[in-house]
């Protein structure tokens, strides 16, 4: 039996408008009702996604969100962070190095606000374009200070450039950070082994859940781990190839409700035969 869902959003619960279906909404909420953890697992913060929990009615007592790629898990209606890995001013430094020698922007998320760094003034940041819900606040290497929490860094570009310039990336930043495409045009650098998998098996653990008891919802490169991690792992008909094939169940694309037809026939049809 699947206790706990956990859900990509973009291109996964929201539809090509930024929307999500009344059907998805519905449906939901049935599982919901009948005591299944519903987790959106998002590389946004919470502050970026209140208002879908809100339309969604995960605001209660009880309800969790996984943010950051899986870098903090935390509780819908207090905010209160129950998980975290954060990420070391010194990798900031590194990264910030790395930006400037491949001419590209760099973004360092702060909880709900996005620091700009001065890497590239020929490729400005497109981040804000993006995600609109974020305070945005241009700063420079040696103001950030020692004490003050980041959680990931961004680089949102172009995607014909930033794919040019992923393939000069050198290979030991893959063994130091997760470099992940989060959408075409978004590259993002967490510490290594942090992922949404990650935060998952943080709170599943913490409710007491099974991992064969976890199903998992997504369509990006970002969601891999978490689609092989789950006792059920879905992909979405317009998810990337390697989704794909590491899911258990491909499902309709993001404008067909995909996500409610994975709920109805994983979640709620064992439940109508629990007495």
């Amino acid at each position: 039996m699947i206790k706990l869902v956990a859900i990509d959003l973009d291109g996964t619960l929201l539809n090509s408008q930024k929307q999500i279906s009344e059907e998805d909404k519905k449906t939901l909420k049935q599982a919901k009702d009948q005591g299944v953890k519903i987790v959106i697992c998002t590389g946004r913060p919470l502050a970026a996604i209140v208002g879908y929990l809100d339309e969604l009615g995960l605001n209660e007592p009880g309800d969790y969100s996984i943010t950051f790629n899986g870098g903090l898990v935390q509780k819908n209606d207090t905010g209160e962070i129950i998980e975290k890995a954060l990420m070391p001013l010194a990798h900031i430094h590194e990264l910030y190095e790395l930006a400037v020698s491949l001419n590209i922007p760099l973004d360092i998320l702060s909880e709900g606000t996005v620091l700009h760094l001065p890497t590239s003034a020929e490729y400005p940041s497109i981040y804000g374009q993006l995600n609109n819900l974020l305070t945005f606040e241009p700063i420079i290497l040696e103001e950030m200070a020692t004490d003050r929490i980041y959680n990931k860094a961004v680089v949102a570009i172009d995607t014909e450039y930033l794919d040019e310039q992923i393939k000069k990336i050198p290979a030991d930043f893959y063994e130091r950070y997760e470099v992940i495409k989060t959408r075409s045009n978004l590259l993002e650098f967490m510490p290594k082994g942090i992922t949404k998998a990650y935060g998952i098996s943080l709170l599943a653990r913490d409710l007491d859940i099974k991992q064969e008891e976890v199903m998992t919802i997504g369509d990006e490169e970002n969601d891999l781990p978490m689609i092989e991690y789950a006792g059920i792992g879905v992909a979405m008909e317009n998810a990337v190839e390697m989704v794909k094939k590491a899911a258990d169940v491909i499902t309709k694309n993001n404008d067909q409700s995909g996500v409610a037809e994975a709920v109805k026939e994983y979640v709620l049809k064992p439940l109508e035969g629990v007495d």
